[in-house]
């Protein structure tokens, strides 16, 4: 079986087997007790939006891991538990290796820096992440 080349944006080949944009965007059922809405959006410097990032979760207490790919609005969403983080993995176009970065939900922020910490909105939770500038969200060395 041959397997189809990622685009040429990136360094590679690298095979989309491995990064796909299927969606596993549940880690827990809705309505399940404790069960969140978590929607975001992926920005660049300029505040557009990236249309095929791929977004990565992970709920380490729990051992649950959800993948979501950007719309053309750069919009992703989640259904979560609560939590208090997730990891956050983002790979983008023009990102040679993948950003790690955490959400902290607002009542277990403890001084968290406050571009890691998610907003109320009504339906459950709002995180952005900015790739670049003043507000860029704060990315971890891997």
């Amino acid at each position: 079986m041959t397997l189809p080349r990622t685009p040429s944006q990136t360094v590679g080949p690298y095979y989309e087997i491995g990064l796909c944009r299927r969606s596993e965007k549940e880690l827990v059922p809705p309505g399940a007790p404790g069960a969140v809405r978590l929607n975001g959006q992926l920005l660049d410097g300029e505040d557009a939006p990236v249309s095929d990032g791929v977004i990565e979760i992970w709920d380490a207490e729990n051992r649950r891991w959800g993948r979501c790919g950007t719309d053309g609005d750069g919009r992703f969403s989640f259904v979560v538990g609560r939590v208090p983080h997730l990891e956050v993995y983002v790979f983008a176009r023009g990102l040679l290796k993948h950003q790690l970065t955490r959400i902290y939900f607002p009542d277990a922020a403890n001084g968290a820096p406050p571009t890691l910490v998610a907003e109320q909105e009504e339906g459950g939770l709002r995180f952005d992440i900015r790739l670049q500038g003043e507000r860029q969200t704060v990315f971890f060395a891997v």
